[in-house]
């Protein structure tokens, strides 16, 4: 109990004990923990959008068929079959395409999709306004866009744009591509890449466009465990191929695993990476503290010696300069941790008013078009019991040399 008043009382006073030194290693430890609780949710934030923006939209498993599936095999396969793992399979039918309107060309990879499937499969229909993929429904030929290429097309619900197929007809004047125009009914804004170059129409409807009645390219699925897509992926070639017809085809499947894997695993080994790194940094600002410590250690050899004379033992003394470096140390701890917040919360605001006013889409060159944060209470709490660790290890030695503190050689030059 003595020694927990002392450091209360060495932390309270008026006058503080601390010297100059001390603070600025105090205001070191602070930065570098707001610094790490920032960088830490940046790349949080960047995995959140990968998994809902880009891994909710694509289906995490396409079989491709060649050539191109009659597409009541796929009824067959959909009443027939079942797996654990798979909470969706939809038919789908696609072409890259060019678009035109507004004296605008724009490439484009279009699929024909059945509304009611593919919202089993993506969830792409929540990123849109007008209704999603059931507003087909809306129009003869309507056509869905991804928010950018709409952008670049300069359209909007209600507008028209023209589809031009390569693989046309041939003509007496050459190869003449297929054009149909389209009623664009809804906008898919997700806002990521995908944005880019995503159109969607009736599965029916690009089965004429494409002219293949009947016939569908392939498959989407969507697995239960996004991280578990092998042992679907291993059952749907097998139920595949079993449909009576099918031995002639030729079926390649693939996962998300192969176009956006590399991606995750880079963002999760980046986190891991910027965590260590960062940590060295508040490692550093923590082991500052020993300097601030040992100049209050020296700052008060008289009344350590007076404590020691009175009877104080060595590991009260101890004690008592451990609690004042922890007491520092959670001061810190708890400043850095709600700077850092405050911080992450304002970034994604201020990044958004500067984008906005050079023009520059700063963050064009990544699979989103904005900066995400996202603060997780665990990594929080990780990141406060490290610093704790650290903070504890570089109290010890100053602690240490308290103890050792001889009282007469101090008491006598008082």
């Amino acid at each position: 109990m003595l020694a927990v008043w002392i450091a209360r009382r060495y932390l309270f006073i008026k006058k503080s004990v601390l010297s100059y030194v001390s603070r600025l290693a105090l205001a070191g430890f602070i930065l570098s923990i707001s610094v790490l609780v920032l960088v830490v949710s940046v790349v949080n934030g960047f995995e959140r959008e990968l998994l809902t923006r880009i891994l909710g939209v694509i289906p995490h498993l396409t079989v491709v068929s060649a050539p191109r599936m009659p597409e009541e095999r796929i009824a067959d396969l959909l009443t027939q079959t079942h797996h654990p793992d798979v909470v969706g399979i939809a038919p789908f039918l696609g072409d890259t395409v060019l678009l035109s309107a507004n004296e605008n060309i724009e490439g484009a990879y279009l699929s024909g999709v059945d509304p009611d499937l593919h919202r089993e499969v993506s969830s792409a229909g929540d990123f849109t306004s007008a209704g999603g993929f059931s507003a087909f429904n809306q129009a003869k030929f309507g056509i869905v866009l991804g928010a950018r290429l709409a952008e670049s097309l300069q359209v909007a619900p209600g507008d028209k744009v023209l589809v031009l197929v390569p693989s046309g007809m041939f003509t007496p004047a050459g190869l003449t591509p297929r054009r149909k125009r389209f009623d664009v009914v809804d906008i898919v804004d997700s806002n990521s890449q995908l944005d880019t170059t995503s159109a969607y129409v009736d599965l029916a409807i690009a089965q004429r466009l494409f002219r293949a009645p009947g016939q569908v390219d392939g498959l989407h699925l969507k697995t239960r465990d996004l991280f578990n897509v092998q042992d679907a992926s291993t059952w749907i070639r097998a139920e595949i191929q079993n449909l009576p017809g099918m031995t002639d085809h030729r079926f390649r499947v693939g996962s998300w695993m192969s176009t956006y894997g590399p991606l995750y695993r880079a963002i999760a080994v980046q986190k891991v990476t910027m965590f260590v790194l960062l940590s060295f940094l508040v490692g550093v600002a923590a082991f500052n503290l020993v300097s601030g410590l040992t100049m209050l250690v020296e700052q008060r050899q008289a009344d350590i010696a007076v404590l020691r004379t009175l009877g104080a033992e060595s590991r009260v003394i101890l004690m008592l300069f451990m609690l004042l470096g922890l007491g520092l140390s959670i001061v810190g701890i708890v400043l850095g941790i709600a700077f850092g917040v405050l911080l992450a919360n304002a970034l994604p605001v201020v990044f958004g008013w500067i984008d906005g006013m050079t023009a520059g889409r700063l963050m064009d060159q990544y699979f989103i078009g904005y900066l995400p944060v996202e603060l997780r209470f665990p990594d929080l709490a990780l990141i406060a019991v490290s610093a704790l660790m650290l903070a504890a290890c570089a109290t010890f030695y100053p602690a240490w040399r308290a103890t050792r503190v001889v009282p007469h050689k101090v008491l006598a030059h008082e």
